[in-house]
């Protein structure tokens, strides 16, 4: 099975890519990457006959891998052509999912930051509100009520 992944990659990668590096993963899977385009394809065996879960996702700064957004299981018994096709679906979708962060430069929006900025900012005025005094008020008289209880009234 591995070795069928393999081929398979290897044929899959000519197709989708012209720049394009093929390697094994740890679980027996075959990864390709494509560098110039910030993307990667997994192959992993299933336990189904002739069938792989192909995931997808992007490479981040730095070449590390994000984690997969988009899966589907293929039968590898179909063309290349047509796992190209189940392909190029998954990586259009993780493209269409990155385009956000990558029209911001990857950075917050304004709202968001300026959201994030009044949230650490300390607060002026009164710092201890109306429910933090009952809560203490409440812990003061179960504990006032228990050493009633156990020293009784003879003080």
């Amino acid at each position: 099975m591995q070795a069928q992944l393999r081929e398979t990659a290897a044929e899959l990668a000519a197709v989708l890519w012209r720049e394009h590096t093929v390697y094994r993963e740890r679980g027996g899977g075959v990864v390709i990457r494509g560098d110039h385009v910030r993307r990667w394809i997994s192959l992993a065996p299933t336990g189904g006959k002739d069938q792989a879960l192909v995931r997808a996702g992007r490479l981040l700064d730095g070449g590390t891998t994000a984690p997969a957004r988009l899966e589907a299981v293929v039968d590898l018994t179909a063309g290349t052509a047509e796992l190209a096709a189940v392909c190029r679906r998954l990586l259009a979708e993780t493209a269409a999912d990155a385009a956000p962060y990558a029209a911001r430069s990857g950075r917050p929006s304004r709202p968001a930051r300026e959201a994030r900025a009044k949230a650490s900012r300390p607060r002026k005025g009164r710092h201890t509100g109306i429910g933090s005094w009952l809560v203490l008020l409440a812990v003061v008289g179960i504990v006032g009520y228990w050493a009633y209880g156990v020293f009784g009234a003879g003080f």
